[in-house]
């Protein structure tokens, strides 16, 4: 699978711009800052700095997404680099094809 393949469509513009609005807000509250500061990357599970971690959306906001607390998780950013628009079904494929390659 080739994560740049996918095109997304009917997903509106304005919507995501008003999601991407209330992920910004998210990332300033205290919820989030609790998020992070135990510093441990949803995906990989590897140990950051808090400030290392970025806001990942489970389901990505091309793919129909919200930011909501229930779908935003800390990701470091090589696991967000490389999720992309995946949805966690995508990226478990997508990382147990890594397991079985190693």
């Amino acid at each position: 699978m080739v994560m740049d393949d996918f095109v997304f469509t009917g997903v509106d513009e304005a919507a995501i711009n008003r999601e991407k609005a209330k992920a910004r807000e998210l990332r300033k509250s205290s919820w989030w800052k609790n998020r992070i500061a135990a510093g441990i990357c949803y995906y990989c599970g590897g140990k950051f700095l808090a400030k290392e971690l970025t806001m990942d959306h489970l389901i990505p906001l091309a793919r129909g997404g919200t930011s909501s607390k229930g779908n935003l998780v800390p990701a470091c950013k090589g696991c967000n680099n490389k999720k992309k628009t995946l949805l966690p079904l995508e990226w478990e494929e997508y990382m147990a094809t890594l397991d079985r390659r190693a």
